[in-house]
Formats: C-alpha cells, sequence, structure tokens
C-alpha cells in the first residue's frame, strides 16, 4: 500500500503501511535518522510478507535527509515525546482497528533506540521488539523495568555503541529474567542492515533477519 495516514485517538499518523494477504501480528517498524527512506519502506514490504500488517511512520513528517549533517540536526531537533505519541497510537490502531492480537516493534539507529524506548514505556503496550544499534543506551534501572521479550542486534566495530553498553542491555535483561537475544556482530559496523549505504555487512544482515522473524514469530504469532 503506498503512503497513508492513519486517525486514531485523536491522532493523525502519517507512514507507509504494508499489509499481507493474511494478518497474523502487528508490527511497527521505525526509520533511522534519515527519514522514512525507500529501504525502511522495504522492510515493512518484507514483514508483510511474513504475515506482519506493518506499518513505519513517519516521524519526520515529510522530511528526508540524505547528508549526515543533515540527518544529524534532524535527529537533534526531533521531539522525542511526540514521537512516543506517535509509535503508540500506532500500536494501538493496529490492535483496536486492524485487529492485530500482537504487535512488536523493530527500528534501526534511531529507531533501535526508540523501539528500546518503547519496550520501557508501560503505555506503548508493544509485545515484542528488535533493537538494531540503537544508540543512546538507557540505564540499568530503566533497563530493569522491561516486561517484553527483547531482541538486539548490533555490530563490534560501531564507535558510538561500545561492547560495554551491549553486555549491560543483555546481563540487565537476564537477571530480571525478561526473555533477550542480544547479538554482536562481529566486523559489522553501525547501520550494518541497511543495503543501500557502505556499511552494509550481507552475512549480519541475513542472520538478524533470520533472527528477527524467529523472534517475532515466537512472541507475536506463537509459532
Amino acid at each position: 500500500m503506498p503512503d497513508t495516514t492513519i486517525q486514531h485517538q485523536g491522532m493523525s499518523i502519517s507512514g507507509y503501511l504494508a499489509e499481507p494477504s493474511e494478518v497474523k501480528a502487528g508490527l511497527i517498524v521505525i526509520q533511522e535518522w534519515w527519514g522514512l527512506t525507500q529501504d525502511i519502506k522495504e522492510v515493512a514490504d518484507r514483514y508483510a510478507k511474513e504475515g506482519y500488517l506493518a506499518f513505519a511512520p513517519d516521524l519526520y513528517h515529510g522530511t528526508v535527509a540524505t547528508e549526515p549533517d543533515e540527518a544529524r540536526k534532524l535527529a537533534m531537533s526531533f521531539e522525542r515525546d511526540v514521537a512516543a505519541r506517535e509509535v503508540d497510537t500506532a500500536i494501538a490502531w493496529l490492535k483496536t482497528e486492524r485487529g492485530a492480537g500482537k504487535v512488536g516493534c523493530v527500528g534501526y539507529c534511531m529507531g533501535g533506540g526508540l523501539s528500546l524506548a518503547a519496550a520501557i514505556r508501560p503505555t506503548s503496550n508493544v509485545d515484542a521488539v528488535h533493537v538494531y544499534y540503537g544508540g543512546g543506551m538507557p540505564s540499568a534501572e530503566q533497563i530493569a523495568t522491561i516486561h517484553v521479550p527483547v531482541a538486539g542486534s548490533y555490530g563490534s566495530e560501531d564507535a558510538g555503541i561500545p561492547a560495554e553498553q551491549v553486555n549491560l542491555l543483555r546481563d540487565t535483561l537476564t537477571k530480571a529474567g525478561v526473555p533477550n537475544d542480544i547479538t554482536m556482530y562481529q566486523g559489522a559496523a553501525h547501520g550494518f542492515f541497511n543495503w543501500t549505504r557502505p556499511a552494509f555487512h550481507p552475512s549480519a544482515a541475513e542472520d538478524s533477519w533470520a533472527k528477527s522473524l524467529a523472534w517475532f514469530g515466537k512472541y507475536l504469532q506463537g509459532k
């Protein structure tokens, strides 16, 4: 389906909706700091082929960056509280208006951080998340409040997210008894899943995709 706008709980949220032939669960696909780019829409399409009603909200409201400096400025001026409300509302829309029994979040870069934030935020009502190299790691105290399954995919060559932060996430979730699968891909850098960028790492992308399907299949579809 082309770009669309959903209406729910008094909010209008633009984005891209990928519809499967049979809805098995819902999924919010959250953009990188570039904005709602074509590759993110294609990720939503890939999940739709697996039975997910996948909605990618346009959190920059029509703006897409092409250069890192531009993306950095957009990310810095980005209103995270507004984005949180949009993500929560989109999850509620998928459940109440479109009949998705369970809804997950998957996000990349900035979207990875927003997916982890959704897992922390009780108002999101998200059922499982997959965090791709989300920066700005929350504190152990915040992570310990999570009650939904968390998958994470990180690169060993990502200078912005050191191994200590990834280990903190894994260890805190494990200690709290939260199902988790936190993977550090050796030789992969930040953005390794994005096939349109130089950091693309085919083997890490392929493995993390298989992990994501298994993760959401178990916790959203009950496979």
